[in-house]
Parts: C-alpha cells; structure tokens; sequence
C-alpha cells in the first residue's frame, strides 16, 4: 500500500476527529446560573412594572357598595354566533382596545388616556374620576392580550399568551420547552417595544445577572430569540450530524491504522 495515501487518510481522519472535538459542548456552555451561589436579595415588585401601551386590550372592572351605580361603567357584551346569526345569552365584560394615541373611549367619563401609564397609575386615575359618580369605587384592570414569542433554538418555538401577566425570562423559556442543546445560552436576545422604538438586550443565562436584567421580567409583546451554536450553522452547513462525524472520524482512523500496521 502507498504510504503517501495511508498520510492522506491519516490527515482526514485526525481533520474529522479535530472537528468533532471542536462542536463537543462543555459544562460551562450548558449550565445556567452558574454564579448563583452567592447569598443575594431581589426585590421581585420593584422590577415588575407592566406599562400600558398602545394596541392592548383591558377589561376594567368597577365595583362598590352601591351595585346599581357601577352598572353604567361595566358595559356587557353579549354573546353572538357567527354561525347561525343569533345572539346567545353568555356575557361578558367590554374589552376596551388602548388606540395609537394611547386612549380609551370609557361609558360616561368619556376619553381616558391610559398609554403609557402602569396599572397602578391607570387604576388611580379611573378612581379619581369615578368618585364624582360612585361613592368609594373600586377598579380593577387586567390586560387581555399579553402574549411573548419565543423563537430560535428550544424546543416548542412560538408564541404565547400569558394569563396572569406576569412571566420571567426563564419561565418563557420553560413554556417554550427550554433551549435545545445546540442553544446558545450565552447569548439570548430579547426584543422589546417602548415608545414605538424597538430595543434589544443580550442575556447571559449561565451567569445569576439575568436575575437583575430590565427584561427579567417579560413585557407584552416581547420577543426571546435564542440563537444556535456554530457548531449547530456547521452541521446544517455541511448536512452532517456530531455522530456521523464522529464515526467517520473513528472508522477511517481505524482503518488508517491497520493499513499502516500492515504495511510495516
């Protein structure tokens, strides 16, 4: 046998080998949180500060003592059926939908601005101007359409609605089936909206920082992109996966060596 080809299968086999060691993923690429051992605190309401803003939709809900006083201000729907045409006896409360310039039409206090403000601010002010009409009122608002879209390398992509309004980073990730193992989890970028202006933050998940990052907490409408390894673009690349590889890695170094052992 030709020693120059026996090199030649040498050279491709250590190549494959070297390729397959280089897409091997360590322990710090996978685990998260690694510096959480640390005693810290975190102030959880502090952080989380849902803001009202153009294209929501509330149900506002107005209550006190005196029933019949809230009524005008709690605007039923009536069910209706697109089938057949007929209007079915379920209600339910107006969704009122937050129009480009931040307001709201509300029955009787007229054009309410609510863009912009937080739940809180919103809910204070809905009070103040219901006090002309109710005697001590009490409001509630909840946002109906908060959804997040999560996309890129885990396991569910796509978008989900979140009831409570209230959903953490990792928690979206959960949902979504968490990161694929090809994820970079070093390098998770969220997309968010404020003011029609539209940022971008990169998350370290293997780091406790995430814990103190502004999009810790998810705002509606946010987006999580988790981008693949470049071993991940490689194997898509070249149509190949680690473990064909490395068996061919393995195969032609065997061979490789028996031909050259042979060959003595």
């Amino acid at each position: 046998m030709d020693k120059k080809f026996i090199r030649i299968i040498l050279y491709l086999a250590i190549f494959s080998f070297v390729l397959t060691m280089n897409s091997c993923v360590s322990r710090k690429e996978i685990v998260y949180f690694q510096d959480a051992g640390r005693d810290t605190t975190i102030n959880s309401d502090q952080m989380y500060n849902i803001i009202l803003r153009p294209g929501d939709m509330v149900t506002i809900v107005v209550s006190a003592l005196d029933i019949e006083a809230t009524q005008p201000f709690n605007m039923p729907v009536v069910g209706f059926n697109a089938s057949d045409g007929r209007v079915s006896g379920a209600q339910r409360l107006q969704d009122y939908l937050i129009d480009p310039d931040g307001n709201i039409e509300f029955p009787i206090l007229g054009t309410l601005k609510l863009g912009g403000l937080n739940r809180g601010e919103a809910t204070k002010l809905l009070v103040d101007k219901l006090k002309t009409y109710i005697k001590d009122p009490i409001v509630n608002i909840r946002l109906t359409n908060f959804k997040i879209t999560v996309l890129g390398e885990v396991k569910k992509p796509g978008a989900y609605t979140i009831n409570n309004e209230r959903v953490t980073l990792p928690e979206a990730l959960g949902l979504a089936g968490d990161l694929t193992i090809s994820g970079k989890r070093d390098n998770v970028l969220v997309i968010r909206e404020i003011n029609g202006v539209k940022t971008k933050t990169r998350i370290d998940l293997t780091k406790d920082d995430v814990f103190y990052s502004p999009v810790y907490y998810l705002a509606q409408n946010d987006v999580i992109y988790v981008e693949p390894k470049k071993s991940k673009i490689q194997d898509s690349t070249f149509g190949k996966s680690t473990s064909v590889v490395f068996s061919i890695a393995s195969i032609l170094l065997s061979l490789a060596l028996f031909i050259y052992r042979v060959t003595e």
